[in-house]
Order: structure tokens, then sequence, then C-alpha cells
């Protein structure tokens, strides 16, 4: 088992339409997806370049996890997100090397993806994000 690639680099953003639109111009592309995760009380806009992902993310409520986060940080550089073939396997596997996940299980996040995080206190100071294609739309 392994992390595959960089998935995405999620960044916090207190308004999800200006930091889209500054996006646009800098990337030279338009946002392919837009979409709200309730169970992490987000909204997420997708940009794609170079084979890479930016996930831009906006808290939908004041105590959501990226509403503190920006209150504690400002905007900025969220979480890097790595691809996995088995998700429960390489949770597993770093639970074995001494991280700390974060989610008992899997959870359905953003772009068709199931997720789990590893806390940024086991990995110097950066949230984790690990992530598996859905195998489809009930999972």
């Amino acid at each position: 088992m392994k992390l595959k690639k960089i998935e995405h680099i999620g960044i916090a953003v207190n308004d999800l339409e200006s930091a889209s639109a500054l996006y646009e111009k800098l990337l030279g592309t338009a946002c392919y997806k837009v979409e709200s995760v309730e169970g992490e009380g987000v909204r997420t806009a997708f940009f794609e370049v170079g084979g890479s992902k930016i996930e831009l993310l906006e808290a939908m409520a004041a105590d959501s996890p990226i509403a503190r986060f920006i209150e504690k940080r400002g905007e900025g550089i969220h979480h890097i997100a790595f691809e996995v073939d088995d998700l429960e396997a390489e949770a597993e596997r770093l639970r074995s090397e001494g991280f700390r996940v974060l989610n008992e299980s899997p959870r359905p996040g953003a772009d068709n993806k199931r997720v789990l995080f590893l806390h940024p206190k086991s990995s110097h100071g950066v949230l984790i994000e690990l992530c598996q294609e859905k195998a489809d739309s009930s999972q």
C-alpha cells in the first residue's frame, strides 16, 4: 500500500465566489465543479490545471471546521489530499506507523470521493486527507 499521488490541495476561503473568480484568473481555467458537503459543513469549488487539482473550501456555518480554521489561522492552505487505492488498508498502515487517524471510518467527501484525515500533530502541522474514488454514487 502507498499513497498514489497528490489528489488536490485544499484552500480555506471566506468567500467562495470571489475566491473562485480570482483562481479562474490565476489558473486561466474555469471551475469544473461546485458542491456542498453537508457532513463537513463546507461548500467547495474545484479547479484542474496541469493534472493537479485545487479545492476551495468555504464554511457553511460559523461552527464548521473550515470556519474554525479561518478564525484561528486565516485564509490559506488547509490540507493536502493524497489518492489511495484502498482507504481502509492505507489508514490501518498509517495507524501502525504511528499516525493519528481522525476518523474511525471513511466518510463522504467532495468530488465523488470517500475520505479520511490524519491529525496535523502527527504530520508536522499539516492536515492530510486520504481519498479514494467512490465505486458508485451510493457510497
